[in-house]
């Protein structure tokens, strides 16, 4: 159309805009007439949609090869000038993220990959935020207000792994009693994310390539082939060029997935984002679990931001999560998984608490068991705190049977009645305090 043969200029946003909103009435229009034939009405209806698919397209590209030609290369960037003129740019991202060059030089490969259709292949440890980059590309394209599907090829067993994605007839096989659509059928449109591509069978991986070659998939017990018009970003935590090397996986599936190639750093190697991090998960969680955000001691501060974090960021939201849940209003070493816990402080608190080396745990399981232990009895202690010591109230609050929940207070020789007359004490404690004075 000509309209769209013109040359871009500042206020290109406004023009935009201004197109999709005249398409938008037209469509309401015809929608509406009364001197069209209702088949022609259709007809005109869908081109104006391809219409506008095409221009919200087109607005895509635009943006970044304009965010491309105005902006300094990276090189000559610095890492807190780069993330902020990704922002600027619009960039849609769900969560926070530090000045990393490894992972800002990922993000702008993502950036420039998203309006295309290209396939990804995003490679990573496993917690390194894979799926979630993955919705930054399917978010960021003209793809965004379409399907988004996520397969996990390691968790389907492999003789459904067929059905899973591409579907089956009715009758194709023992169980299947209707039609079904698979995933990529589900996907139309839109992007698949096939996480763990490497535990793909080889047999599957035939298919999945015949797929990238003529968009077309054949349900299970089905000779109709079917047209999929489907966005691919994949993933995984293993070394793909040493399976082929091993022959699990196939050469030609490779290098039809990495088309582009998207590698994800370790959290150890982007340590600015710790704080971030333990700042968002910590609200997430508090969120979650209805209560205030816990606080930290020094000392576990320090320590959870020099850990390793062998499970990246998974681990440190796991780990903020059970902090926000296990402790009070302010979470200690001791709240840790006991595994992760450093000795000297383990054996500092011990000793705190009057507890001589000789009494710890003997083994593993016994420290699990203590631990568990210990943990069970201060959730039950500050439970019967906030409920005033009301065991019904407790029960209900915890989804728990009140009979199970007096078990667990007897267990533990916690008596509901102490907590009531605590709390009706404190209450009591400052009238007779000014009664003393006068």
């Amino acid at each position: 159309m000509k309209i769209l043969d013109q040359e871009p200029d500042a206020g290109s946003a406004i023009s935009y805009a201004g197109l999709l909103e005249k398409i938008e009435i037209m469509r309401s229009t015809l929608r509406w007439a009364s001197r069209l034939e209702r088949a022609d009405i259709e007809k005109l209806l869908r081109q104006a949609g391809i219409l506008r698919d095409e221009v919200m397209q087109l607005s895509y590209k635009e943006r970044f090869v304009r965010a491309a030609s105005s902006e300094a290369a990276p090189a000559q960037q610095s890492p807190g000038q780069r993330k902020q003129a990704l922002l600027a740019r619009s960039f849609v991202f769900e969560g926070v993220f530090g000045d990393n060059p490894k992972l800002l030089d990922a993000l702008e490969v993502a950036e420039k990959a998203a309006p295309t259709d290209l396939p990804v292949l995003i490679d990573g440890e496993s917690g390194t935020g894979k799926e979630l980059m993955a919705k930054v590309i399917h978010a960021n394209g003209a793809r965004a207000d379409k399907p988004y599907i996520s397969v996990n090829c390691g968790a389907i067993p492999d003789n459904l792994l067929e059905s899973e994605l591409f579907g089956h007839k009715r009758g194709a096989f023992t169980g299947a009693a209707n039609d079904r659509k698979g995933k990529f059928e589900s996907a139309h449109r839109g992007t698949i994310f096939l996480d763990e591509i490497g535990e793909l069978p080889l047999q599957g991986q035939v298919k999945l390539l015949r797929v990238l070659q003529s968009h077309e998939i054949q349900r299970v017990g089905s000779d109709e082939a079917i047209s999929v018009d489907t966005r691919i970003v994949a993933a995984t935590n293993k070394n793909l060029r040493q399976l082929i090397q091993q022959g699990t996986f196939r050469e030609d599936l490779f290098y039809r997935l990495s088309v582009i190639h998207v590698t994800l750093p370790a959290l150890r190697e982007r340590r600015d984002e710790i704080p971030l991090l333990l700042a968002f998960y910590g609200d997430e969680a508090a969120e979650a679990l209805k209560r205030r955000p816990v606080r930290m001691t020094p000392r576990l501060r320090d320590f959870l931001l020099n850990y390793a974090y062998p499970g990246n960021i998974r681990e440190l939201r796991n780990i903020l999560y059970r902090l926000s849940c296990l402790a009070g209003d302010i979470a200690d070493i001791v709240h840790l998984p006991e595994d992760i816990r450093p000795k000297a402080a383990l054996a500092t608190a011990a000793m705190a608490e009057g507890i001589t080396l000789a009494k710890l745990p003997a083994s593993l399981s016994e420290a699990k068991r203590a631990a568990s232990d210990e943990a069970e009895r201060a959730f039950l202690e500050r439970g019967l705190r906030e409920v005033n010591g009301t065991v019904a109230e407790l029960a209900r609050r915890c989804e728990m049977n009140r009979s199970h929940l007096q078990v667990l207070l007897k267990k533990h020789g916690l008596h509901s009645k102490d907590f009531r007359n605590r709390g009706n004490a404190q209450d009591t404690m400052p009238a007779d305090g000014a009664g003393m004075q006068q």
